[in-house]
């Protein structure tokens, strides 16, 4: 019983910012009288908050080493404004400008990397500089002046949806089909874990409780599919993003690189006296860092159809309360990507939710500070309690 107990805990405090994001998406359902889960919204949700998601992405890994990057929103503007002037000025092609963006993006990742891993300058410092340089180089090379349209090939990174290969006219038969697959990935998956957690002789759930996780899990996903079917389908951005949380969920939990970025940001000291290449990896942190925020300043600007001077703004504070709000601590050494989605949903979920029940930008922002600040007491007491 006690196992159970414990299990119980542990799972609640995992599950904590999903049960928190039902709550809010069932509050934001009843008073915008049904209006939130409405399948264009929950389209406009994806696009409007994909780039957000990409840097949350980075930004837990750079926080759960211990560090902060205050200039992704620079950068994303900087990169945003050179691929307009590629392929809108010099008619450079899409594929091949895309390249070079997230080439200068992880070029800039390491000079930033290289000052906060190899100099020991703090990265607030480093990235708070990076924030000043690469907005006022965005100014420079825009000259003040936004670019614009870009080609309809790039456009369709941030406003396209994946064609319908079944023929559907008015309901989109690939994701019904998608979601099934996806469902059916995902139940097998979790049932060999749990074979090969037996055979470890690990604690599980009960199978009640497993088969009742299954469930709730298929239908959520199929529901969700079912939503986007009614509308366009699949977007874009959303198997972009799909592919990353994939990815980098399979790199911080499965492969050496992720555990190596965990121990720095538990003790960096310990890390290094084990092995880890402390140095290196701060390094690389920031480089992917710079990949995804030139990546995001490139899906900002597809969506916009135009490189503008203020692009960016606030993406650091959004992306960097998505990780707390999801998990993260403050102290580093934990967190996860899947829990810097859910708090780039809430955050999002949130931002749509006021807008739809007419609230203004002004009580928006104060309600989000509260909120950013009631995720990091939480972690602190947790910690607290904990020792």
């Amino acid at each position: 019983m006690q196992t159970l107990k414990d299990m119980a805990k542990s799972n609640m405090r995992q599950s904590s910012m999903i049960i928190a994001l039902v709550f809010i998406m069932l509050l934001f359902q009843i008073l915008t009288e049904g209006i939130l889960l409405k399948p264009l919204n929950i389209t406009n949700l994806i696009l409007q908050n994909s780039y957000i998601l990409i840097l949350a992405i980075g930004m837990v890994l750079v926080i759960i080493t211990g560090h902060i990057d205050l200039s992704v929103g620079s950068i994303a503007a900087f990169v945003g404004a050179i691929s307009g002037i590629l392929m809108v000025q010099y008619q450079v092609p899409m594929l091949l400008a895309v390249i070079i963006c997230l080439i200068i993006g992880g070029l800039i990742g390491a000079w930033q990397g290289f000052w906060v891993a190899y100099i020991k300058i703090p990265a607030f410092i480093v990235t708070l500089a990076g924030m000043l340089l690469f907005r006022g180089l965005t100014l420079v090379v825009l000259e003040g002046k936004s670019i614009a349209p870009y080609p309809t090939s790039f456009q369709k990174i941030s406003s396209g949806f994946v064609p319908d290969l079944f023929g559907g006219s008015t309901f989109h038969i690939l994701t019904i089909v998608v979601s099934l697959a996806i469902s059916a990935v995902y139940v097998l998956m979790e049932w060999r874990n749990r074979k090969a957690q037996i055979q470890y002789q690990f604690d599980t759930a009960p199978m009640g409780i497993f088969i009742i996780k299954l469930a709730v899990m298929a239908i959520v996903i199929n529901a969700f599919g079912f939503v986007l079917a009614q509308y366009e389908g699949i977007p874009n951005i959303l198997v972009i993003l799909a592919v990353l949380i994939v990815l980098y969920t399979f790199i911080m939990r499965k492969t050496i690189i992720g555990r190596h970025i965990y121990a720095i940001g538990g003790n960096e000291k310990a890390a290094q006296l084990s092995g880890v290449k402390t140095k290196k990896v701060t390094f690389l942190v920031f480089v992917n860092m710079g990949v995804l925020s030139a990546l995001s300043g490139l899906v900002f600007a597809a969506r916009l159809n135009a490189a503008t001077p203020k692009a960016g703004n606030l993406f650091e504070l959004d992306a960097i309360a998505a990780s707390f709000i999801g998990g993260a601590s403050a102290y580093g050494g934990i967190g996860t990507v899947p829990g810097a989605i859910i708090g780039g949903l809430v955050m999002g979920v949130m931002n749509n939710g006021m807008s739809l029940v007419g609230l203004g930008i002004d009580w928006q922002q104060a309600i989000k500070g509260l909120v950013l600040l009631v995720a990091v007491a939480f972690d602190i007491y947790n910690k607290n309690k904990a020792s």
